[in-house]
This record gives C-alpha cells, structure tokens and sequence, in this order.
C-alpha cells in the first residue's frame, strides 16, 4: 500500500455526518446540489449508470422521429454530456490544431449558449480510437470541471456557468500509451481526478472552488484509463480506482488507502458498479477479465470470468449485473456468483457504456445503432433497435426523459460531429 502525499491540512475536511443524497453519500454543506433530472457528471448523478427514476426516455427514434433538436459540434470528441439545470455541456478537440475546447448548448433548444477555448494547443492522443477530448464534463451547479491531457501533463479546468476560466490546476505528469479517457468526479467539497501511465500517476482532490491540491495518491508505472468512482459500499463512501493490476479504495476525504488488492488487469477502461458488498473490475489488457472483489478490506476476490466487457462499463440492478461486451453481445451475471444467466448477440463493436433506465437498458454501438433491451435476468428481450448518425464512442446521458447522444455523420464527404437530443414528440 502507498500512503498519500498530502499536500494541505484536512482539517477541514474532517468527515461531516449527514444524511445519504444521490447515490447514497453522505452529505456535508460543501456538497453540490444534484437534482434528479439531471445527468450531472460521468455516469450520471447516481455514479453508476443508472438514470433517475419514473421518467419515460424514448424507446424508438431516427433520422425523422424523436429527434428534438440536432446541433454540430466543431472538432472530435468521444466524451458524454453533462446535463445541468438549463445546460448541456461538452467537450470537443481540434485535430488539427491540438486545441481543446468545452461547449455550452441550451438544453431545451439546443443552440450554442458558448464556448470556451481550454488549452490553444497540445491535445494528446495516439490510439485510432482515442480523441484529445474524449473526457466528461462534471458540473457542481456553480463550476463545469474538464480533465484533458495536455502537453505531457494531466489537467483539471474549472469554469464559471458563463463560461469563463476560473482555475486551471496541473495534476500529474502524463506519459501517453493509447489516449486519456479519466472523467472528473465531484464529491462534496472536492473534484476528484486520476490520471494513471507508465511514468506513475497519481489519483488526487482538488479543491473545487480554487482548484488547490488537497491531497495526492501515487499510483503504479502503468498505463490504464479508468475514471475514479465513489461508491456506497460496506457502509461507507469509497473512491474506486480499477486497472494497474490492482482494485483500490480510498477515503475520497483524504485519499487514505482503505484497502487494495491485485483484483484486475494492468489496462481497465470501465467504472465500477456495486452491489453493497462487492465492486466489479473488468478489463482486456493482458487478459480477459470480469471480477467481483469483496469491499470490506479482506482483498478476496468473489469470483472471476474471462469475459471482455473491456471498454464499455456495467450496470446492475436488484442483485444482477448487466453488460455489453466490446464485440457486441449483452450479458446478464448474477452479483454474487457471476453465475451467467444469459447472452445474447446484439451486433457491432461497443466502446459506450450501457445505461439503465427503469426495466431498460439503452447500449449504442460504434455504428450509432441503440439496443434497446429489458433488464430481465431471466431471458433477453430485446424492445427496439434504432440507428442514428454513423458513429458512436460516446455514452448517452439520459435525464428528465430525453436522451442527449453525440454522433457523428458524413456531411458533404466530411466527418461531422452533432449532438442530439432525443425525446417523445406530442
């Protein structure tokens, strides 16, 4: 185990009894104000996949149908949105330029509300599916936060709701090996961010209204691409990190190791998901590999599968997990025994992450077709299918009812990104 560098007192930052908000964390005074309808960072508000309760997404759409309204974003990016209050925000990279941008659009129109140039040059990339944006906003109500790699460097941005930089904080050294895909997570007074490469990362906080580092992990010479996570699990908050051969915990208020335990391969893409009792690792580099580690600081590992759901993340619901493995078949596994209950064939090669949304599971493959299927552990049922644009990296943020997609399509012979939203027309 390694022990933080800690780079401020956390006096401050002492552990606040409250009562469980989103995703079942203990709230403070410093914590962001998240209202269910929206899809507020990576993962949505939850942490996990899971869009807010009793709304009704749309189940069929195209070119023609459904589409609400349809903007072009200038650049490449293979990031979600971050849906917050009356904004949608996205990130997007100028290829040939290097420059990284983020982007502001009217949630219930569309139009471009602003957009801000966060670094003129530099992007890094070198995997033909990596982009120099391929990171989520995260939006505490008050800032928008973007990690991107940067010239050798990992760096967190924090900007004002108009749009203006408010700090700019370099976190890590940054080696590049494929891309850099780790999204920032708010958690009460912090933004968390990781960035993990062969010269050794680090997982860090940062203090979300000035952008001063508040504590630093070292983490393993490896490169890997997994964005942090805090889950309620054992009965307490834990930042998760899975990849560079191990599954950490950490106390996300201090970044005291918890526990950690060789539970994953070197190269992890997802974000885990929880039962309660175990967090689920899985990961295609050098093997195949799905896992469920125990969370009480035993280290045990539940049980192990060789499936490859390497890129696109999992979602779970009552006791069963659910998942698309990256060469286009849905599964279903039990959580406690990763006994299989089913697969079944979908098609394509998926790099999104699935979404659950009620009894439904929304999963978009790179060619831009959504399966849309029931989260039924018994049987695979598949409710529609639906091809918009002619390609996908990104996973859809799905809140209030609609669903915000970022495509990308040939106009004129030339690729061109968009961002849709989806929802039911009256």
């Amino acid at each position: 185990m390694r022990a933080p560098r800690l780079h401020t007192v956390l006096l401050v930052l002492a552990a606040v009894a409250g009562v469980p908000g989103p995703g079942g964390f203990a709230q403070d005074a410093d914590a962001p104000s998240v209202s269910e309808n929206d899809w507020p960072w990576w993962r949505g508000a939850r942490r996990d996949g899971t869009a807010p309760e009793g709304q009704h997404p749309p189940l069929a759409w195209s070119a023609e149908k459904n589409v609400l309204w349809k903007v072009p974003v200038p650049g490449r990016g293979h990031g979600s949105a971050a849906v917050s209050g009356n904004r949608v925000y996205l990130a997007a990279c100028d290829e040939a330029s290097g420059a990284q941008s983020l982007f502001c659009f009217d949630r219930a129109a569309g139009s471009l509300v602003w957009s801000t140039e966060v670094h003129k040059d530099g992007a890094m990339r070198k995997n033909a599916k990596s982009t120099g944006a391929s990171t989520s906003p995260a939006c505490d109500g008050e800032r928008v936060f973007i990690t991107f790699a940067n010239r050798d460097a990992a760096v967190a941005t924090a900007l004002s709701l108009d749009g203006k930089i408010l700090w700019q904080t370099k976190f890590s050294d940054y080696q590049i090996h494929q891309g850099y895909g780790s999204s920032p997570a708010v958690y009460r007074s912090l933004l968390l961010v990781s960035a993990d490469h062969k010269g050794g990362g680090t997982a860090s906080a940062l203090d979300r209204k000035t952008g001063a580092i508040v504590w630093t992990h070292d983490r393993p010479k490896a490169p890997n691409y997994a964005s942090p996570v805090v889950l309620r699990v054992d009965g307490k908050d834990q930042l998760l990190l899975t990849g560079c051969d191990l599954v950490s915990s950490l106390d996300p208020l201090t970044g005291k190791v918890l526990w950690e335990t060789a539970g994953a391969t070197t190269e992890c893409v997802t974000s885990t998901v929880t039962d309660g009792k175990n967090v689920f690792s899985s990961g295609g580099y050098p093997r195949n590999h799905l896992a469920a580690v125990r969370a009480d600081g035993s280290g045990a590992v539940a049980w192990e599968t060789k499936d490859r759901v390497y890129v696109p993340s999992l979602v779970i619901r009552d006791g069963r997990l659910y998942g698309v493995l990256d060469a286009g078949t849905a599964a279903c596994w039990a959580s406690d025994t990763g006994k299989e209950l089913w697969k079944a064939r979908l098609g394509g090669t998926f790099s999104a992450s699935p979404v659950l949304a009620g009894d439904r599971i929304y999963a978009v493959n790179e060619t831009g077709e959504t399966f849309v299927f029931q989260a039924n552990p018994e049987k695979f049922t598949l409710l529609s299918t639906n091809k918009l644009g002619d390609e996908t990296f990104s996973t859809p943020a799905i809140c209030g009812g609609r669903i915000y997609l970022r495509i990308a399509q040939k106009v004129d012979g030339r690729r061109q990104e968009f961002l849709c939203c989806l929802g039911e027309k009256s």
